[in-house]
């Protein structure tokens, strides 16, 4: 069958394309801008790509099925032709996964507003150590695996669950789609403030998710989150939690932190099931490691947690852009991190002062998603960016979106932070941040540097990372 993706080059859609190749079909795509690393990948895979959107260059090629991705909207000159076209097929991406790489197998839906990109690449990672060849689609760069999609050969497939809408003409969550056959709820939040009104739309959302679980299904939540409470009992299927309280059928237990990584137990109903030690820091680390071990124990007709070895956790690296080290060096340590929501943010800030226990944290903040760009989190990122000890605040991504009374008002943050005493700078650019930055850096001994954005931060955070000593 001859594909074509209109958005190719996104994460998502740039995975999926790969994996159509590799079941056989002829692929190509096109996007607004075409650049590495992406390109790179599909076009080594014999994947045509085109730049820009022509609608006659897409009446020439004629696929038998388009796929357009969520990015896409009406106006867009490929989108109009192809809807005037009634004997060509188009389908959102979800779509595409489910009628094609998803059937005939046991899918692993990984959903939550935190923790999915690192949680899908744990669990995909356990089931490949323990040579079960199970199939992945993540929405990031796992350091542990050898790409972030792979068929497999196995009855798994792990896919990252995206409570996003699924394309303009299809505005249900994408994980809707995906036939879970284990689901995971690692947390539950209000985000995606452009799509969901509040947090009890958000979790409706889930709620259809759910229901799709069949009954020989299993269903693993976060047993300490009152907001996936709220959304039991689901008495046609299994549900397990997981978590630190009494009530957790696996309880992670004596977590400590400290400058080499964290360590914790996994007790299994009573019964005592592994100690990790891993490089990696953060409770919330611990409980996404968590919840994969148990996915990955159940999945491909396992018998259950104690006895399905998770020696691999010790050796896992995480996922790029998940306080990604860009730079160890004698004085300064620079870190980038995809944090765009305030608990993220706060949980990496912790984090990193179990790292970090005797240096100084400079937190810099870019107001990248439409929920962090908007004010809904106001005093939330307050309290987050309290953590640190000196903060900058980027501009907010297309500030012009929003009225000024529904932005993120970065001065009153600033204002807030300052009379904690920390220190703050509101910056009117990302020029001036990086500018304001590189004169803090040559005047200080030393410290740790955390970029928070789920977007580029203009390049700032890798020309600071070669700034610095």
């Amino acid at each position: 069958m001859r594909v074509y993706f209109l958005g190719i080059c996104g994460t998502a859609m740039g995975n999926a394309a790969l994996l159509l190749r590799e079941m056989g079909h002829e692929v190509s795509g096109a996007d607004a801008n075409v650049y590495p690393p992406m390109s790179e990948v599909l076009a080594s895979a014999g994947i045509e790509l085109m730049e820009g959107y022509d609608a006659a260059r897409l009446a020439s090629l004629r696929p038998e099925l388009t796929v357009i991705g969520n990015a896409l909207s009406r106006g867009n000159p490929e989108v109009e032709w192809l809807l005037n076209q009634s004997e060509l097929r188009y389908v959102s991406l979800p779509a595409l996964l489910r009628e094609t790489v998803l059937a005939g197998r046991e899918p692993i839906v990984v959903t939550g507003t935190h923790g999915k990109t690192t949680t899908s690449a744990l669990t995909a990672y356990l089931l490949w150590a323990s040579g079960c060849e199970p199939g992945w689609l993540i929405g990031g760069v796992p350091r542990d695996l050898p790409c972030g999609a792979r068929l497999g050969g196995g009855r798994s497939f792990v896919i990252e669950g995206d409570e996003y809408d699924s394309a303009f003409f299809d505005k249900r969550s994408k994980f809707i789609h995906y036939r879970p056959r284990i689901a995971l709820i690692n947390n539950l939040e209000m985000d995606h403030a452009d799509i969901f009104r509040d947090l009890a739309d958000v979790q409706r959302s889930f709620a259809h998710f759910l229901k799709v679980v069949p009954g020989e299904g299993r269903v693993i939540i976060n047993g300490d989150d009152p907001n996936i409470a709220a959304l039991m009992p689901v008495p046609w299927t299994t549900v397990l939690k997981v978590g630190t309280g009494p009530e957790n059928d696996l309880r992670i237990e004596d977590f400590s932190d400290g400058p080499e990584g964290s360590s914790f137990a996994l007790r299994w109903r009573g019964e005592s099931w592994t100690r990790v030690e891993w490089a990696l820091h953060g409770l919330f680390n611990a409980r996404n490691a968590a919840m994969a071990s148990l996915a990955a124990a159940l999945a491909d007709g396992g018998a259950g947690p104690v006895g399905f070895d998770l020696s691999a956790l010790s050796r896992f690296q995480g996922v790029r852009r998940r306080q990604d080290v860009l730079r160890a060096g004698a004085s300064w340590t620079v870190i980038e991190d995809f944090g765009h929501h305030p608990t993220a943010i706060a949980g990496a800030l912790e984090a990193l002062r179990a790292a970090h226990p005797d240096r100084r944290l400079i937190a810099c903040f870019e107001p990248r998603s439409n929920t962090a760009c908007s004010g809904l989190f106001q005093t939330e990122f307050e309290e987050a960016l309290m953590a640190a000890d000196e903060i900058y605040l980027g501009a907010i991504h297309r500030g012009e979106r929003l009225r000024p009374e529904e932005r993120l008002d970065r001065h009153a943050i600033g204002r807030a932070l300052e009379l904690a005493g920390r220190k703050a700078a509101v910056c009117e650019s990302n020029e001036e941040l990086q500018a304001s930055l590189l004169k803090r850096v040559a005047q200080s001994g030393g410290g740790v540097v955390v970029f928070f954005t789920n977007g580029s931060f203009d390049g700032i955070p890798r020309r600071i990372a070669a700034a610095v000593d």
